[in-house]
């Protein structure tokens, strides 16, 4: 299951700091919280959509309500919260985690499926329908693209590309039983 979260920051003058205490403070909190399996954020390379966005893998939908996930600052950005505008957040199903997006790709997210023309390895689409939360938008496909790739379509309507903030953090608990098992 992925659980994004989407915002816009509209004070110049702190962001940076506010960026900092996201990509270092609170993801490191984030994925510290049971039931947190990947956490990763990014910057949006179009103008249409939300400015930030973080995408996490977590283990169901429990994980977002838990008293740990409120203690570890779920949903709090304390200081920050009146510059953030544009905040959405969804819960996703889907299969498997969210991959890890490196500093030379970047995030597509689309309405619909999309067509690539046959020159190139067909990327693997991830079909994420809705589940709860804001429930808005309802279906998404992501893909993970090279940047090059990526901005060629950077004009289709219906696609946000994001390009990573941070690398893909990983909740050690969570990799360490499924190689066990």
């Amino acid at each position: 299951m992925l659980y994004t979260v989407e915002c816009s920051y509209r004070d110049a003058q702190t962001e940076q700091e506010w960026n900092d205490f996201y990509s270092i403070e609170k993801l490191a909190a984030l994925i510290s919280v049971t039931g947190f399996i990947t956490s990763q954020r990014f910057k949006a390379l179009t103008p249409a959509c939300p400015v930030y966005l973080a995408v996490h893998t977590i283990k169901n939908q429990d994980v977002i309500i838990s008293d740990e996930y409120k203690q570890k600052g779920g949903g709090n950005f304390a200081r920050w919260q009146a510059n953030i505008t544009d905040w959405h957040r969804n819960l996703y199903e889907t299969q498997g985690i969210a991959p890890a997006v490196s500093a030379d790709q970047v995030l597509l997210l689309s309405a619909q499926p999309l067509q690539f023309d046959g020159t190139t390895a067909q990327p693997q689409p991830i079909q994420m329908q809705a589940i709860g939360l804001d429930q808005s938008p309802s279906y998404r496909v992501a893909y993970v693209l090279p940047r090059l790739l990526a901005e060629q379509l950077a004009q289709v309507a219906d696609v946000d590309l994001y390009a990573p903030m941070t690398v893909q953090l990983q909740n050690p608990s969570y990799f360490q039983l499924s190689h066990e098992v």
